[in-house]
C-alpha cells in the first residue's frame, strides 16, 4: 500500500510523471517550434494532421480551379462555343476539379485535363500549387520519418532490473543495478549516472521538494565508453559521501526518496543519442541480496545471456549498516 501511495517521477518504463499548471505563455508558442510539436504527437494525431494537410490542400486548390472555370465560363452550363479555349480542358464541375487538383499536387499527370496557353491565372496557380505540394509532401514524409526512426524507440531495448540491491561488492558496500541491451548493435560512447530525489528541509527552514543528489554509478571500468555488449551490473560506493551513508536495514523501507538512473549513448546505426531511464523507491532496494549469474558458456565456445535469471537475487550476508 505504501508503494502505491508513493508518488514518483519516474515511472519504471522512463516515462515521466509530471503536470504544468497555469502556465502563462500562450499555446501559439508551440507552433513556433512546429517540427518538435509534430513529433511530439501520438500516432494517431500525426496521421490525422497528416491525411488532413492533404485532402485539405487538394480540395482548396480543387475550388480554386473551379473558381478559374467558372470566372472564365469554361463550364457545360455556359454552352461554350465549339471554338472556345478553355482554361483548363475537361474539368467540367467541382468533382473533375478536384481529380485535377490532386493530379497535379502529386504529379500523377493523366493526360486528359491539364492547363492550356488562355489563362495567366491557371498558369500562375498551377506553379503556386506545385511548390506548394513539394513542401508539404517535404514536411509530412520527413515527420513521418523522424518519428518511425526517433532514437526513444532504441530506447526501448534497454533494460533496467526490477530491483537495486544492496550487499559487499570488493569488500565495499555498494548499491548494485543491472542493465542489458536487448541488440546486439552497441551504444557507442555510453554514460550511466544517478540522481536521487528526496524532500530536504535547508537550515533556513525551507522545505525543498524533489532535491536533486548526484549519484556515481561505475562498473569495474568506469562510467563512461561503457562496452555494452553484455549485460552489465553497476553499483554505487556507499561511503561517508553517499547519501545512503545513514540508512540501514531496519530503516529503508522509512526512508523517502526516488533513486532515477540514467543511460545516455550514441546508437550505432543511426549515430543518434539516446536517453534510457528508470527509478527506483525504497520498496524496490533490496538490502541484502546480490544478482544472479546471467552469463555461461557454451560447449560450442559461445558466451550465452540466459535472461531468466536477469532480475533474479540471491540472499547474502551483508551488514546491517554502512
Amino acid at each position: 500500500e505504501r508503494s502505491r501511495r508513493r508518488a514518483r517521477l519516474v515511472s519504471k518504463d522512463g516515462r515521466c510523471n509530471i503536470e504544468f499548471g497555469n502556465v502563462e505563455q500562450s499555446r501559439f508558442v508551440f507552433l513556433i517550434d512546429i517540427w518538435t510539436t509534430i513529433l511530439d504527437l501520438r500516432w494517431r494525431y500525426k496521421m490525422t494532421i497528416f491525411i488532413s494537410a492533404f485532402l485539405g490542400s487538394w480540395f482548396l486548390f480543387g475550388l480554386l480551379w473551379y473558381v478559374v472555370a467558372y470566372i472564365h465560363k469554361d463550364l457545360p452550363e455556359f454552352n461554350p462555343s465549339i471554338n472556345h479555349t478553355p482554361c483548363v480542358e475537361n474539368i467540367n464541375g467541382l468533382t473533375s476539379a478536384f481529380l485535377f487538383s490532386l493530379e497535379t499536387q502529386v504529379t500523377i499527370g493523366y493526360g486528359f485535363r491539364c492547363v492550356t496557353e488562355q489563362c495567366a491565372t491557371a498558369i500562375f496557380l498551377l506553379i503556386f500549387q506545385s511548390i506548394l505540394g513539394v513542401i508539404i509532401n517535404s514536411f509530412m514524409c520527413g515527420a513521418i520519418l523522424a518519428k518511425i526512426s526517433r532514437s526513444k524507440n532504441r530506447a526501448k531495448t534497454i533494460t533496467f532490473s526490477k530491483n537495486a540491491v544492496i550487499s559487499k561488492r570488493g569488500g565495499k558496500l555498494c548499491l548494485l543495478i543491472r542493465v542489458a541491451n536487448l541488440r546486439k548493435s552497441l551504444l557507442i560512447g555510453s554514460h550511466i549516472y544517478g540522481k536521487l530525489l528526496k524532500t530536504t528541509i535547508t537550515p533556513e527552514g525551507e522545505t525543498i521538494i524533489l532535491d536533486q543528489v548526484n549519484i556515481e554509478f561505475v562498473v569495474d571500468a568506469g562510467n563512461e565508453n561503457l562496452f555494452f555488449i553484455s549485460p552489465l551490473t553497476i553499483y554505487h560506493v556507499i561511503d561517508k559521501n553517499s547519501p545512503f551513508f545513514h540508512m540501514a536495514a531496519e530503516t529503508l523501507l522509512q526512508q523517502d526518496f526516488e533513486l532515477v538512473v540514467f543511460l545516455d549513448g550514441t546508437v550505432e546505426a543511426t549515430s543518434a543519442t539516446c536517453q534510457v531511464r528508470t527509478s527506483y523507491i525504497p520498496e524496490e532496494v533490496l538490502w541484502g541480496y546480490r544478482f544472479a549469474p546471467i552469463v555461461s558458456k557454451t560447449k560450442e565456445g559461445k558466451y550465452r545471456v540466459d535472461f531468466q535469471n536477469f532480475s533474479k537475487t540471491v540472499a547474502v550476508e551483508t551488514p546491517h549498516c554502512a
